[in-house]
């Protein structure tokens, strides 16, 4: 058997759980003809799902069954969230926190799977040539970053652990491309910031890394649908989970090949890239109740801190299904 079927048999006994989900909505016979909606997807200019608009795999998948593949890129996941609960995405990847602020805004999303931890993938960074040398210096200063991305619990986790109260601080909320901007011209002291745009700015201007992820955030990507979606039309999600576990798959073996292919997307150079995909955890895999624990927290953190409005509880936004248990 070869490598690519043995792969695509482990996926469909992993992809169990999200099967289960077909209990929700009927599936068609074999054969039978259903007309289908299209499956309208958002992606970031990062990750797993940038890599499977590339390659068309997921059209040649869906194609027969009458699906058609929409596409829309968003600036970061707050947006991306935005745009799923306004009905004009059915599909995407975030960060941790994007969801949670959906959740406490009342978006009716559903968490479908994730990817590993990948805490080297977002940093606070400073310019080259800072006098700030630790967490505990941004006391009083200005720091850039999306409001509600990944991001935002990294800096409240590092400010944490450096005894630093967030108060203490000055957020500048502002998407990348305008914190970039920001940040090189000297308006604000430091940015949280993740791949491939921290890439970029080690890269390309020389921003030094006060503090990564490690050590004190998860940083996982989430594959979240639309609760209608995914109750009505279970057999797209499964097969789109099912892709984006053959994308990984090779994106983990080519990580050259896999910045070559982002480079002409995204406009940065393949150095950039390369190190972005040295640092970025592959292997989507559904969501466990070690994970959903994770969020929970992150969410009560959050609470605490009236960053969201009231409690939430993360389960709440999943299909019982698709949850695996932890070994």
């Amino acid at each position: 058997m070869s490598d690519t079927n043995t792969a695509r048999r482990r996926l469909l006994v992993h992809w169990s759980a999200i099967a289960g989900l077909a209990a929700l909505g009927e599936l068609p016979a074999a054969g039978q003809a259903e007309s289908k909606p299209p499956l309208r997807i958002g992606y970031q200019k990062y990750g797993t799902l940038i890599l499977l608009k590339a390659r068309g795999s997921l059209e040649s998948r869906l194609g027969p069954l009458g699906v058609e593949v929409r596409w829309s890129e968003f600036p970061a996941g707050p947006q991306l969230l935005e745009g799923l609960n306004v009905g004009s995405i059915d599909f995407g990847t975030v960060g941790e926190a994007p969801p949670i602020f959906a959740q406490a805004a009342g978006a009716n999303l559903v968490y479908v799977g994730n990817e590993p931890a990948s805490p080297e993938s977002e940093a606070i960074v400073v310019p080259e040539g800072s006098s700030v040398r630790s967490v505990a210096e941004l006391r009083g200063k200005k720091v850039a970053l999306n409001k509600g991305s990944n991001v935002h619990y990294l800096l409240v986790r590092a400010l944490q652990r450096a005894g630093v109260p967030y108060a203490d601080i000055t957020p500048i909320f502002l998407p990348p491309a305008d914190a970039r901007a920001a940040f090189e011209r000297g308006s604000v002291d430091a940015w949280a910031i993740w791949d491939p745009f921290l890439a970029a700015a080690q890269q390309q201007i020389k921003a030094r890394i006060l503090v990564d992820g490690q050590g004190l955030v998860s940083n996982h990507q989430f594959y979240l649908a639309a609760r209608p979606y995914a109750q009505q039309h279970p057999d797209v999600i499964k097969i789109v989970l099912e892709e984006l576990g053959q994308i990984d798959s090779w994106g983990r073996a080519n990580p050259h090949e896999v910045a070559a292919l982002l480079a002409p997307q995204l406009g940065l150079d393949v150095p950039v890239l390369e190190r972005a995909a040295a640092r970025y955890s592959y292997g989507v895999a559904p969501v466990s109740e070690t994970v959903i624990a994770e969020q929970q927290k992150i969410a009560d953190v959050f609470v605490d801190l009236k960053l969201i409005p009231q409690p939430i509880v993360v389960r709440e936004a999943t299909l019982a299904p698709a949850i695996a248990h932890a070994s």
